[in-house]
């Protein structure tokens, strides 16, 4: 027999499933709520429609909007317009690639055509030479740095310039203001990744950048034990962009976006020591004997580090140094195996100092015409600097080069 909720006679089923709401707390908590439901009840059928259609914001089914996740995309949007007359908004995802992928596919169509540096990540490239080329988008790899090179390829149908305020793993700088330039001349988007650098280096948007996007993944949640990406732009594009990621679905879920908002609370305090401490370990690594170069911005050596002086906060470089051994692949492989204090694995950001070597890993996917373009060596190894106390990871990688602790 069955009966009607609230009836006080309700089957036990009914009962099990129309339990007590939650207390809501009239005290504001001191850490965000996670809203982890997937879906959410209306009191009317217009209230349901009128929320689908936009007719007044609300929450229908966490694949279109999550109260967590938005909470987390309009943190970063606060961090990266921090400088801006205009507010800015965020979307969230899964991942850092679904950020740019879906960027790019909500701002592209057959037959457009995107600038992009030929310094990026293996991803980036690949999505970008592969599969949207697929799908009619063509790309021009250019070097970055020269705006005279960047300027020659621009065509009418180019709709976005991509870059990222960091590269990697060569660390070189884009000039944001003269891309930026370029690009409004074109009537493109810049688009910057700026997951080497995160709002506590350099905010993109302040120099003219249309959008902003990072993996969440890296100095966002900054332990490595979550996974998830966001972009930010104006509200005009942030639309563009929400529209495709509804349609595509890579949603970020709740949990995840509860401890990537967590980590931005300590991301000034990680980045500006972690950028410390990747200085000094540069300086002590670029004169020794087996090794052919150092990438990072700190160095005086660096093509870009006045570039990074005006654009980057005071003192603060970005946290990842790329070390060129003299030799070749197996040399490079060898001296990440040596390392003890540093860890070899993927991805950066975190608490833990990383290392891997680039052309076997992060940057499998490119030719050796295409490494040798990038300014990649068969040897590179990249180092995410992590919270370590900087002179044991100094007398950990010298020891590694002169071949073991």
């Amino acid at each position: 027999m069955s009966h009607t909720p609230g009836s006080g006679t309700a089957g036990e089923h009914t009962r099990a499933v129309s339990l007590p709401e939650a207390p809501v707390p009239a005290e504001r908590p001191m850490r965000m709520p996670v809203h982890r439901a997937t879906t959410y009840a209306f009191d009317t059928s217009q209230g349901f429609a009128d929320v689908l259609a936009g007719a007044r914001d609300g929450y229908s089914y966490a694949r279109i909007d999550s109260p967590t996740v938005d909470a987390f995309a309009d943190a970063v949007a606060a961090l990266e317009g921090a400088g801006l007359p205009d507010r800015v908004r965020g979307q969230a995802f899964a991942s850092g690639m679904a950020a740019i992928s879906t960027v790019l596919l909500a701002l592209t169509e057959s037959g457009a055509h995107v600038v992009a540096s030929r310094s990026i990540y293996g991803n980036t490239h690949s999505l970008l030479d592969r599969l949207l080329r697929r799908f009619g988008v063509r790309t021009d790899f250019v070097d970055i740095t020269d705006l005279d090179a960047v300027r020659a390829v621009v065509t009418p149908d180019t709709r976005v310039v991509f870059t990222e305020t960091l590269s990697n793993p060569a660390m070189t700088v884009s000039d944001l203001p003269g891309l930026a330039r370029i690009s409004r001349e074109a009537g493109a988007a810049l688009v910057v990744d700026s997951t080497f650098a995160s709002p506590a280096v350099c905010r993109p948007l302040e120099f003219g950048a249309d959008v902003v996007v990072h993996s969440a993944t890296k100095y966002l949640g900054g332990h490595s034990d979550t996974t998830g990406g966001v972009a930010v732009a104006s509200p005009e594009l942030i639309e563009r962009i929400r529209s495709a990621r509804i349609d595509l679905g890579p949603c970020l879920a709740p949990d995840e976006a509860y401890l990537l908002h967590r980590g931005l609370e300590t991301l000034p305090l990680r980045v500006a020591r972690q950028c410390a401490t990747a200085s000094a370990f540069a300086a002590a690594l670029e004169g020794h004997p087996s090794v052919a170069r150092v990438d990072h911005p700190s160095l005086v050596a660096h093509p870009e580090h006045d570039l990074a002086g005006k654009l980057f906060d005071e003192g603060r470089y970005g946290a990842v140094v790329t070390v060129h051994p003299r030799g070749g692949r197996d040399d490079g492989m060898a001296f990440a195996d040596r390392l003890r204090v540093a860890t070899i694995a993927a991805s950066l950001g975190g608490t833990h100092t990383l290392a891997g070597h680039v052309a076997s890993t992060s940057h499998r996917n490119m030719t050796e015409a295409e490494l040798t373009a990038a300014g990649i060596s068969p040897g590179a190894v990249r180092f995410s600097i992590g919270l370590e106390d900087p002179q044991d990871l100094i007398d950990d990688a010298l020891a590694a080069l002169d071949g073991g602790n």
